[in-house]
């Protein structure tokens, strides 16, 4: 039986957060689409989220010049939720990248949110 690539990629997600659930730790989970990149801190217990960017948002819209699938609107989303999470009272947090592959726009968004004071 074939499975698709979301099928895959959700079944590595799952395998992910399994293993953080068990540490307890805060997450940063991020979620990519074709169009726009999203990311959440989710508290350790996975009842609440404590903070969230995206380039959805108008104040990134703002920002950009292009369209919010590159690797500079990744950056600059990684950088928003770092100062949101500090500013909710979160340093250290676990990363789930939900299945992705570590690199391109999800390696991006997690550099700049190591640069800005997020451990992981």
């Amino acid at each position: 039986m074939a499975t698709s690539k979301k099928e895959q990629r959700l079944r590595r997600a799952r395998q992910t957060r399994a293993r953080i659930a068990l540490q307890g730790a805060v997450r940063l989970t991020v979620n990519r689409t074709n169009l726009h990149i999203y990311a959440s801190v989710i508290s350790g217990d996975g009842t609440k989220v404590l903070a969230t960017a995206s380039t959805a948002e108008k104040e990134v819209r703002e920002q950009l010049t292009a369209a919010g699938s590159n690797v500079a609107a990744a950056t600059l989303v990684g950088k928003r939720i770092a100062e949101k999470a500090k500013a909710a009272g979160v340093e250290k947090v676990a990363f789930d990248r939900a299945g992705f592959q570590y690199h391109g726009r999800i390696k991006a968004l997690a550099d700049a949110a190591r640069e800005a004071g997020l451990q992981f």
